[in-house]
């Protein structure tokens, strides 16, 4: 399921923003750009995505930037090095003395300092923490929006396969009696290709190809795997999975019900629902 979140502040001498991506994938796969300094934080934000999300790729990426210039400090070691150096240098060549300001834009003399206390350090990676589940739950949000959009679509294909399943019923190719009558014609053109053929052998022949062409199981199976998709769809909870693995027995009866057709309106009915099963499993992928 795709969806898109952003959270950011601005505290402790820094801000920051979280943006948050995601789409289908049938498995949890998370992949994360942390700024420098952040990236302990790895294990507890995926811990939180994993107790939000139970399938889909998501990226995130924390961009952190400074809102204080960091201190600064004179290497005084390197300053009485190259005063002495000068004085040095003085006593050999006529030469006007140096200025403060030229000798502090000289490299290494002025240093920045990046080192600040640990407390600080802590509690802007707890901001950063605290900004990450808000982000999640806007993540959260977006797909269940997502969702009752999909919920209306997969509503609606259920329908469109309840109606072939009942299309296929009532197809004659579908009614007992109908497979009768066609193969007891059948049977009297060939019959004189088997002359004297003892009546207990063809009812056991009948019997035989009625039981193969029956669809009526699989109808039954059809309409069992129909409900149980809706009943699916109306849980609160990650369903992803079994709606996928239905989808796979949706196929596989609507294969048979195509193999055992010998009727071209029930072969036409059966493709309709294999095209109908397909399109109910692409959108499946985009549930949790």
């Amino acid at each position: 399921m795709t969806g898109f979140a952003r959270a950011q502040g601005d505290e402790l001498g820094i801000s920051w923003v979280w943006e948050i991506k995601s789409v289908n994938g049938k498995s949890l796969d998370v992949r994360l750009r942390l700024a420098p300094g952040f990236d302990a934080l790895e294990p507890q934000l995926r811990a939180l995505l994993a107790q939000r999300f139970r399938r889909g790729n998501f990226a995130a990426t924390l961009t952190v930037t400074r809102t204080q210039p960091p201190g600064v400090r004179v290497n005084r070691e390197t300053l009485a090095q190259l005063v002495a150096l000068m004085n040095e240098v003085a006593r050999e060549i006529e030469a006007a003395p140096p200025r403060i300001d030229g000798l502090l834009a000289l490299r290494g003399v002025v240093e920045t300092v990046e080192d600040e206390p640990d407390a600080v350090l802590e509690e802007r990676r707890h901001l950063v923490l605290d900004s990450w589940a808000k982000a999640l739950d806007a993540l959260a949000d977006a797909r269940a929006e997502e969702g009752a959009r999909l919920a209306a679509v997969l509503h609606s294909q259920l329908t469109e396969m309840a109606a072939l399943i009942e299309a296929a019923t009532g197809c004659a190719a579908a009614q007992p009696a109908a497979i009768r009558d066609r193969l007891q014609t059948m049977l009297a053109n060939v019959a004189d290709l088997a002359p004297g053929m003892p009546e207990e052998r063809v009812a056991q022949e009948m019997a035989l190809l009625i039981a193969r062409s029956d669809i009526r199981e699989e109808l039954e199976r059809l309409r069992a795997h129909l409900e149980q998709a809706a009943d699916l769809l109306r849980q609160d909870e990650a369903v992803g999975r079994r709606l996928d693995f239905l989808c796979q027995e949706l196929n596989r009866e609507a294969n048979t019900l195509c193999s055992k057709s010998a009727d071209i309106e029930l072969t036409r009915v059966g493709l309709s629902l294999k095209a109908a099963v397909e399109q109910f499993r692409e959108q499946v992928q985009n549930i949790e």
